[in-house]
């Protein structure tokens, strides 16, 4: 048992960037919103074209919806984008960090949706000398396409509140995820109303530009998230080979297949597993590899939470399993400085990529440094591994077993630095919980570590 006590010194002054390593980690943070905003800007350039002067209440209401609906279409294609699982994006950019994109980008395109139905709906009556109701009653059922576009806009707003923060609480991830589907037919449907109410998209560069970014998307998304799995699943052929029990509710799930080699995955990635067994056969959940790529078979090891999770232990060898990945960023490639000296921190189970990345990331000797924290010497996951691989390649490895009451709070900006000698020339990658992973960056900040160089990659829904 390592034993921490508490207590919080004086923060200190982190240590200065060099500029080429700032540029580095802010890149894809950068690039890719950056094209969303120019793209948002040429939407509404078509807008700008087509718009003549405006004069009253009641144009000013159906130019707002207008550019509303055109934000909405617009942003509606980018979300599939970027959950469309594309390879390059999920290496360089991180899945977590896409999809925090999509959550945030999801909450715009809700807004703009309903901004777009109260001012057109405000907008004709006042043209129309007609009360709200009235209005709403002609536009649904008297114009063309408009009740397609009003399921669609209910199907939005729909997945929008099950993808609230409280809702996701007390959902399933597949539950979610099912929930989610509805999202295609919602895009779908309103874009068969903006192509047949959308005055700036009847004719021109606007609608070949709609046309092409609903198709793209779409195709985008039936290649990545379709046809390149099922291609990969017939090359492939995985299947479990050994489910083997690591701890209490914890099992390692080994898998075999053909070509393994050519999947190219990292330490540090994970797969979007589909194991075709009764009850699991629809769902694919994300799994961290807990052991380096090897030419023979791929290791992930499976914490026991109930429902999917349950059912993938109780499996048994043979198995055929569909595999989706690799996917993520959070790999020896997120370094900013190749020289510095490394420290992974891991929580319970979030062991499983920094157990890769234990024995793989390059470091020279006395460079590496493990902080594994437990609340049972019975939770303590692939011990003698790990144990094996500090002492071939002399690195630093420090159990935090015990409850906190038992053992203070070792993840203090104190405590780390009292743990990690020279804490603050150190690049970090840890892996955890969600609220541990947040203060673990909190204190590391505090304790002088340059924000840019904390590596992490959450798979929350």
């Amino acid at each position: 048992m390592s034993t921490v006590t508490q207590h919080r010194g004086r923060r200190a002054a982190p240590t200065p960037a060099p500029t080429d390593e700032l540029a580095a980690a802010a890149a894809p943070a950068v690039v890719v919103p950056a094209l969303i905003a120019i793209g948002a800007l040429a939407v509404l350039a078509v807008w700008w074209r087509d718009t003549s002067m405006v004069r009253g209440a009641d144009e000013w209401l159906t130019n707002g919806s207008r550019i509303a609906g055109l934000l909405a279409g617009y942003g509606a294609p980018v979300l599939l984008v970027l959950m469309a699982r594309i390879p390059v994006l999920e290496r360089w950019v991180g899945a977590d960090r896409l999809a925090r994109w999509h959550a945030i980008g999801g909450r715009y395109v809700v807004g703009l949706v309903v901004l777009h139905v109260l001012t057109v709906i405000w907008g004709y009556s006042l043209t129309a000398h007609q009360d709200v109701v009235s209005q709403t009653w002609e536009l649904v059922f008297h114009y063309p396409d408009m009740i397609k576009a009003t399921l669609g806009t209910v199907l939005m707003l729909g997945t929008g509140a099950v993808s609230a923060r409280a809702a996701r609480r007390r959902l399933s991830y597949e539950a979610w995820y099912y929930l989610h589907l509805a999202t295609y037919l919602a895009i779908a449907l309103a874009f068969g109303h903006q192509l047949a109410n959308g005055a700036d998209l009847v004719e021109g560069p606007g609608l070949l530009g709609w046309w092409t970014l609903y198709l793209g998307s779409f195709g985008l998304l039936f290649w990545f998230r379709l046809a390149a799995p099922f291609l990969s699943d017939r090359r492939h052929r995985l299947r479990i080979a050994e489910v083997r029990p690591e701890a209490d509710g914890v099992v390692s799930i080994f898998l075999t297949g053909q070509r393994l080699d050519e999947l190219r995955c990292e330490s540090g990635q994970f797969f979007r597993l589909q194991f075709l067994a009764p009850g699991l056969r629809w769902a694919s959940n994300p799994y961290s590899l807990s052991a380096p790529p090897h030419p023979k078979f791929l290791r992930f090891t499976v914490k026991d939470l109930g429902g999917h999770s349950s059912a993938v232990a109780a499996l048994r060898p043979g198995v055929r399993v569909r595999a989706e990945g690799p996917y993520g960023a959070f790999t020896a490639r997120r370094r900013v400085a190749k020289g510095r000296r490394v420290l992974l921190i891991a929580a319970g189970v979030g062991i499983t990529p920094i157990r890769t990345l234990f024995e793989t990331l390059p470091a020279g000797q006395g460079e590496l440094t493990l902080l594994y924290r437990v609340r049972r010497e019975e939770d303590v996951l692939f011990r003698d591994e790990l144990e094996r691989v500090a002492a071939r390649r002399r690195a630093k490895l420090h159990l935090l077993v015990g409850s906190r009451r038992e053992v203070g709070d070792p993840f203090t900006a104190a405590a780390l630095s009292r743990l990690v000698p020279g804490l603050r020339g150190h690049e970090v990658f840890l892996c955890g919980p969600t609220e541990l992973t947040e203060q673990l960056i909190r204190e590391l900040c505090e304790a002088g570590v340059a924000k840019h160089r904390i590596h992490h990659e959450s798979f929350v829904f």
